[in-house]
């Protein structure tokens, strides 16, 4: 099976990567490749921070409460409006004041602009954790196996 990282992209699907495009009026490939490289970045971060036990419940909770996948029921709509998502907050929680500096990486390694790559980010984030928090609730995952998928999943990223 497929990991949630591999499947960011298939979960979109080119009709959701071509909005998201449009939306922050960027390349397609180049969209494609920085949300790849989005998912890779924000996973290992979650990795990192569900390392401590205290965050992984926190983590773990929040999936159950917020992040259930729902999201991805109409991804259209969330995209079109996801300013008034929860992306900025996700990227509070998850980068905590690093967010300038992963911007400023990303923008480098993807040629895209730091507010395009700021809106990737938000965009994504909600996308990422309704992903996981699906997988959570469809695969019955407690808290061993959520820090067990989220070090799998950043020993996938190291390889992007």
């Amino acid at each position: 099976m497929a990991s949630i990282l591999e499947s960011i992209i298939n979960i979109l699907g080119q009709q959701n990567l071509a909005r998201i495009s449009k939306q922050v009026q960027a390349p397609e490939d180049k969209t494609q490749k920085a949300i790849t490289d989005i998912s890779a970045l924000l996973t290992g971060a979650l990795a990192n921070n569900a390392s401590k036990q205290q965050v992984a419940q926190a983590l773990a909770n929040a999936l159950d409460k917020d992040h259930d996948g729902s999201i991805l029921d109409d991804l259209p709509d969330y995209i079109n409006n996801y300013q008034q998502g929860p992306g900025d907050g996700i990227l509070g929680h998850v980068l905590g004041g690093n967010r300038n500096a992963v911007e400023q990486g990303l923008s480098k390694k993807t040629g895209l602009d730091i507010g395009t790559i700021s809106q990737l980010l938000t965009i994504a984030a909600p996308i990422i954790l309704g992903a996981l928090g699906k997988k959570q609730r469809q695969d019955g995952l407690n808290l061993n196996d959520l820090t067990s998928l989220l070090g799998n999943e950043q020993n996938q990223a190291q390889k992007i």
